[in-house]
């Protein structure tokens, strides 16, 4: 049996990952996929602790992450999209106003 630090370590690495792209990254695509990647690493230390409690109650929170990431996840390619369509770029600095 794996224990529970390892788990905790791993999805540790994984927020810090997501929240080092988040900070570096210029482009809208990997700005995206960095916040994706934190709510794995939050999503991996739920259900971590769900299993050694031996409590359901973090898995089903783990679902609902997973619901609201799918609806972020499409209404934010929506909006990537129009974005790039309207200023030819997918680099933050350049989409500075919400104006065409």
């Amino acid at each position: 049996m794996i224990p529970l630090s390892y788990y905790l370590v791993l999805s540790a690495i994984l927020f810090a990952c997501g929240v080092t792209g988040f900070l570096i990254k210029r482009n809208i695509i990997t700005i995206f996929m960095s916040i994706e990647l934190m709510l794995n690493g939050v999503n991996l230390s739920f259900v971590a602790f769900a299993a050694h409690w031996h409590n359901l109650s973090g898995q089903v929170f783990v679902f609902f992450v997973m619901v609201v990431a799918a609806a972020e996840a499409a209404v934010g390619l929506a909006i990537i999209i129009l974005i790039t369509r309207n200023r030819q770029s997918l680099n933050v600095e350049r989409v500075d106003l919400l104006k065409l």
